[in-house]
């Protein structure tokens, strides 16, 4: 959309193998080219696709569910060198069952030429599944994000109330904090950010009511 509020579509989404149904946000290269994820793809689990300058769009990547990833909900970061990084929300490794498919969730790396690597395979317990927001990076290349549920918390679901989490430059993965319900919160649904200290800031559901996500009445 220009300055006057005028609309061009750039692409219009035509299902696999090209993608359907984004749902996150783009972002930009130094060269004025678009990334971003969607559903679709060749395989039906989800892609990642760059638009280029002209409109035209190339298939970065498409998910083939287990073991590299299924159905990427959130958008993407960029390092310096031109690499992107993401979640998706299902396949990878775990015994965890989303939408039918199997894995409980990944943390992906995508570079210049096209190569996916799995930095990191969720498990559920105590390590988090479902990963459905995106990621931040720190200056030491370190990756930051939520789950939206797994973890050591014990919810109404059975299935942990959700982990903010580090992954360092190595694949390691730290769970820096498991959500344990109310008061605390649980079921992080969005992304990080983070202050110039280091320290992270986000938002959950939960808190001080009862449950904190189900109860409300006129």
């Amino acid at each position: 959309m220009d300055t006057t509020g005028n609309e061009t579509v750039l692409h219009s989404f035509m299902g696999p193998p090209d993608g359907a149904g984004p749902s996150a946000g783009l972002i930009m290269d130094k060269a004025g080219n678009l990334y971003g994820t969607a559903g679709g793809g060749s395989y039906g689990y989800g892609t990642v696709f760059k638009l280029d300058t002209s409109g035209n769009e190339t298939m970065l990547y498409s998910f083939t569910n287990v073991p590299d990833g299924a159905y990427p909900s959130a958008g993407l970061i960029m390092d310096k060198a031109g690499n992107l990084y993401g979640t998706t929300t299902g396949g990878g490794a775990g015994n965890c069952v989303l939408l039918g498919v199997s894995g409980c969730g990944a943390v992906f790396k995508l570079d210049t030429t096209g190569n996916e690597t799995v930095l990191y395979r969720f498990t559920n317990v105590p390590d988090g599944t479902l990963p459905y927001a995106g990621l931040i990076m720190d200056k030491a290349g370190n990756l930051y994000g939520t789950t939206e549920f797994g973890g050591d918390g014990s919810c109404d679901f059975g299935v942990g109330c959700g982990t903010v989490f580090r992954l360092d430059t190595t694949g390691n993965e730290i769970v820096l904090y498991s959500f344990m319900g109310p008061p605390d919160g649980a079921i992080p649904l969005a992304g990080l950010i983070m202050d110039k200290a280091g320290n992270l800031y986000g938002t959950t559901y939960g808190g001080v009511m009862p449950t904190g996500w189900e109860r409300c009445s006129s």
